[in-house]
């Protein structure tokens, strides 16, 4: 099994820029493919962005397309997410995901598919 810890979030002014990370430990990283997600009060946790086992292939959700960027670093067990160009409506609790079954080259955009979680970080974009 793997542990995730989220970090980075914050109150920003809107237009600004955020960069999120995951720390991972107990496994192998480089072993998961991995995710951001973000929930809002009131709904629904939604995909946010993916990245592959070899950090190759990227996936992103629409509303994030050009804003937003993941990485990862499997030398140091780290994921991350550079937020720019953040609006009023990316404010959410963040979190990041692991997902043991993926193959090389997957990423999977769906809570359910991922069976490791961070606690979360806030990320609040003020108006």
């Amino acid at each position: 099994q793997v542990q995730l810890v989220e970090s980075g979030g914050g109150l920003v002014q809107a237009g600004g820029s955020l960069r999120l990370s995951c720390a991972a430990s107990g496994s192998v990283f480089s072993r998961y493919a991995m995710g951001w997600f973000r929930q809002a009060p009131g709904k629904e946790r939604e995909f946010v962005a993916g990245i592959s086992r070899s950090g190759t292939i990227t996936s992103y959700a629409d509303s994030v397309k050009g804003r937003f960027t993941i990485s990862r670093d499997n030398a140091k067990n780290a994921m991350y997410l550079q937020m720019s160009s953040l609006n009023p409506e990316d404010t959410a609790v963040y979190y990041c995901a692991a997902d043991s079954t993926a193959y090389l080259g997957l990423v999977k955009r769906t809570p359910a598919e991922y069976e490791y979680w961070g606690q979360g970080t806030q990320v609040t974009v003020s108006s």
